[in-house]
């Protein structure tokens, strides 16, 4: 599988649509009502700007055959030279290393064209599967937040992970 990283174009906006008024992962974004066409229509047109200026940065991961997911770099500190992971794999392409190559790819991107110290990832303490794939992948548990995120009637712990990309 010979995946790749691309940015946003107008026509990924069904996709985007479905994937982020999917209630079922909003636990895991801190999303709490639905996005607009016209809304996601917008953040692609501004997709283009630099992450040093638009602080976050979506982009695809493809291959020749189909698309795989995102991956996102959010709250980034140009003086701090870090910034926030997040991965979603379409649920039919779980489970088959999408998600590795894909953060390995990221780190490559953010490496060679942006001025990082590291990346961390903020991981719901259910979500399991997020968990492994971001230690399998070097990612170190640093910190618990206990009952940071409140969803099913309850509040929940989230653990940050960290990776230190160069030293």
């Amino acid at each position: 599988m010979k995946l790749r990283l691309r940015a946003l174009e107008p026509t990924d906006i069904e996709m985007m649509y479905d994937t982020e008024n999917d209630k079922s992962l909003w636990v895991y974004s801190n999303t709490s009502s639905p996005f607009s066409k016209h809304t996601l229509k917008k953040f692609i047109e501004n997709s283009h700007l630099d992450i040093i200026e638009h602080k976050q940065l979506r982009l695809v991961i493809f291959d020749e055959a189909n698309s795989y997911g995102f991956i996102d770099l959010f709250d980034y500190d140009y003086v701090s030279r870090r910034a926030g992971v997040g991965i979603i794999i379409f649920e039919k392409f779980r489970s088959q290393g999408i998600g590795s190559l894909a953060l390995k790819l990221i780190e490559e991107h953010v490496l060679n064209y942006v001025p990082i110290h590291q990346l961390y990832a903020n991981i719901s303490s259910n979500n399991f599967d997020s968990i492994s794939l971001f230690k399998k992948n070097g990612y170190n548990e640093v910190g618990l937040k206990k009952d940071w995120v409140f969803y099913n009637n309850k509040f929940n712990d989230e653990i940050l992970f960290q990776k230190i990309l160069n030293k």
